[in-house]
């Protein structure tokens, strides 16, 4: 009779699932590390305000007006083409879209448009009132005058409330993905070349590619059973927003099923090249901890120093955040993330030529 390989598979990756289910560090990081932190923020309120604000540099700049917003900390001039900025206010990434226009035979001097959306209405009312708020000061300054120098008119559009937890929760679920495949990968075969498990494997007819698909769907399954948890909790306790509902959730899910291949590929090499199990977990740091902090996982990129912004988008993870975030809130599908799995399926053929020369299997 035949030896079949897939039921040798099988079996490894149940008694592998089993292993990491009884592990408190898989369950750490895979559901209570990122669900703290889903909580955390989830209840987060306050902080010091400011207004994302996009002045159309087609209109006047050289005014009263203009020159008060530049001096206002609270304002944040954001910088772009207008078509870019018009889907960042639908989508509530800015907060408004400011045009100050010259008049001639008017009542005014100044007409300000300022376009909101129904996306942020919080941030779109504080717009309104810093500007109302600069324009009457304007107009008090120069009240000698017949007719006042500048009036506001706001036009509201219609878009998606962007909250915090959709940027929050795509960013812990990336990092949850990221930690179990570097530290599980390396602490699961470093530990079975040191306890002879792999030796003994090679006395029996498995092959090699069965060890490693074992262990690889054990893991994919866990982390993918843990993905559904922590969306489901972001969804009904949260409302993070899937925009498609199941087709958006099945897709994420494939996201993350990929980005783990890739990450996994990390732990390959970090087992092959530790020495020590001690020096597993600084290693694998050194690979997750920079990521952790700069690839968009609690904060935009764009928050950081532009001479460190090129750092943060050389990580694998910022692309595995980007898509799912897009996935996720508006509605892109696989094509249109296709740079960022192009450059995540770059960092994966990279990874497993070195883990390919690094890996060692006794």
């Amino acid at each position: 009779m035949k030896y079949s390989q897939f039921r040798a598979m099988m079996a490894i990756s149940k008694a592998s699932f089993r292993s990491i289910t009884r592990s408190p560090s898989a369950v750490v990081f895979t559901l209570a590390f990122p669900l703290i932190f889903i909580l955390v923020f989830g209840f987060l309120s306050g902080g010091k305000v400011s207004v994302k604000l996009y002045v159309d540099p087609s209109g006047d700049s050289n005014n009263a007006i203009s020159q008060a917003i530049q001096k206002m900390d609270v304002i944040k001039k954001v910088e772009g083409s207008y078509d870019k900025m018009q889907q960042s206010l639908q989508k509530g990434e800015i907060d408004g879209i400011l045009k100050i226009e010259k008049l001639n035979n008017s009542n005014t001097d100044f007409t300000a448009h300022l376009i909101t959306s129904t996306a942020s209405p919080e941030k779109g009312a504080l717009a309104h009132s810093i500007l109302d708020n600069i324009i009457n000061k304007v107009n008090f300054q120069t009240a000698h005058i017949q007719h006042p120098m500048a009036q506001l008119k706001q036009e509201v559009v219609p878009g998606r409330e962007y909250k915090q937890i959709d940027f929050i929760l795509p960013g812990q679920l990336g990092f949850a993905l990221l930690s179990t495949g570097v530290f599980g990968t390396a602490f699961v075969f470093f530990s079975l070349r040191q306890t002879l498990v792999i030796k003994r494997f090679f006395a029996t007819p498995v092959k090699r590619i069965s060890i490693v698909f074992g262990e690889a769907l054990s893991r994919m399954v866990f982390s993918l059973l843990g993905a559904c948890f922590i969306i489901t909790i972001g969804k009904y306790a949260f409302g993070f927003t899937l925009i498609h509902g199941w087709s958006t959730f099945l897709l994420m899910l494939l996201l993350c099923a990929f980005g783990l291949i890739i990450f996994m590929g990390f732990g390959f090499v970090v087992s092959g090249i530790a020495k020590s199990e001690s020096t597993i977990p600084p290693i694998s740091n050194i690979i997750t901890l920079p990521q952790f902090l700069l690839a968009g996982t609690f904060f935009p990129i764009e928050v950081f120093p532009s001479w460190m912004q090129p750092i943060c988008k050389a990580m694998p993870l910022t692309y595995l955040n980007d898509a799912m975030r897009k996935v996720a809130f508006e509605g892109a599908g696989l094509l249109d993330v296709s740079t960022q799995l192009l450059v995540l399926l770059g960092w994966g053929i990279g990874i497993y030529l070195l883990a390919a020369k690094t890996f060692r299997w006794e």
